[in-house]
């Protein structure tokens, strides 16, 4: 589907753009022929597709963490303008900083939980200790970063960003695996725990699909020379309203994703238990390095446009003294 839509439809009354959004019979035949083929294709080929699909995981993750980012973004100019027309609304402003607070309470709730919780006092628990404490750190960095008079971006931002390294820390403790001290994950003999996993399983089934989605429409967030304003009101009504290339170029690897989290990024073994999902260190650490490239992207995103700010004043200062006599 990537190949025969990518850079060749623009148009919504063309064939590609059918074949996009129609076929749906014929596209069934070829789900069921491609699901049927992979039980007859060799170790080595899915083995080889195993190691791929790590790396289209992890560029789904990239992909997924920028346009996050944005919507983060786009949430704290609405509620939070810049524009001093828009500032006049004293209604959005408050809602702004309400929802502000309510993010950096949730979040150091969180941290305390997970102290509480995934520090038990009967052992050291340096690695967990040692997660949830940076996580603090990078909290505190943003919102102090946020709050710099050069960055001025607010605190809805960086608590809703700070809210989301928290629940990825989280996340990442939570696919500690079984029979470790500090691991949340014990051994219980209750009958009903299969169908806790079960909703469990099928909440993450449902977030990543959203996340896949919305994700796939938003091409314009990847861009690198983005369309102005005055392009975006230029176009036709009968204009594809996203590329529909890069649409399933990322519903392709988040299926690459959905691999690695079935199998809990391990390629050598499958021994996780029924219904378990996304459980093992190469899960924790997947998680962890994520929260953290989050954060860094975050603060980068922060940081440059005061950087290159900064560059172009003292550019004209030089300017200005070299023409001095």
């Amino acid at each position: 589907m990537t190949l025969t839509t990518c850079n060749y439809t623009s148009k919504l009354n063309q064939a590609r753009s059918t074949w996009h959004s129609g076929w749906w019979w014929f596209k069934s035949v070829i789900i069921i022929f491609s699901i049927a083929s992979t039980l007859f294709l060799p170790l080595q080929i899915i083995q080889l597709y195993g190691e791929l699909a790590r790396i289209g995981a992890g560029i789904f993750l990239i992909l997924q963490l920028i346009s996050v980012i944005e919507f983060i973004t786009w949430w704290n100019n609405y509620w939070m303008p810049e524009d001093d027309k828009m500032k006049n609304q004293s209604s959005n402003c408050f809602l702004g900083l309400f929802m502000s607070t309510l993010f950096y309470v949730a979040s150091v709730i969180g941290i305390g939980m997970m102290y509480s919780l995934y520090v038990p006092k009967s052992s050291s628990c340096t690695l967990n200790i040692f997660f949830i404490t940076w996580t603090a750190i990078l909290l505190g960095v943003m919102m102090l970063v946020s709050l710099h008079s050069k960055v001025n971006r607010g605190l809805l931002s960086s608590g809703i960003m700070g809210s989301y390294i928290v629940f990825l820390c989280w996340s990442a403790i939570r696919s500690e695996p079984a029979g470790k001290k500090c691991s949340p994950q014990k051994e219980h003999n209750n009958k009903h725990v299969d169908w806790t996993n079960v909703l469990g399983f099928l909440i993450a089934i449902s977030a990543i699909v959203m996340a896949t989605f919305s994700t796939g429409i938003d091409s314009q967030t990847f861009q690198f020379l983005k369309e102005d304003d005055e392009a975006e009101e230029e176009k036709d009504d009968d204009d594809i309203p996203y590329e529909y290339g890069f649409f399933h170029l990322v519903f392709s690897l988040g299926t690459m994703y959905f691999a690695m989290l079935f199998i809990s990024w391990n390629l050598e073994s499958s021994t996780n238990n029924k219904w378990s999902m996304d459980v093992g260190w190469a899960s924790t650490w997947v998680k962890i390095v994520n929260e953290w490239l989050a954060a860094t992207i975050y603060l980068w995103k922060l940081i440059y446009p005061a950087l290159k700010q900064t560059g172009v004043e003292n550019n004209q200062l030089r300017e200005r003294r070299s023409v001095m006599p």
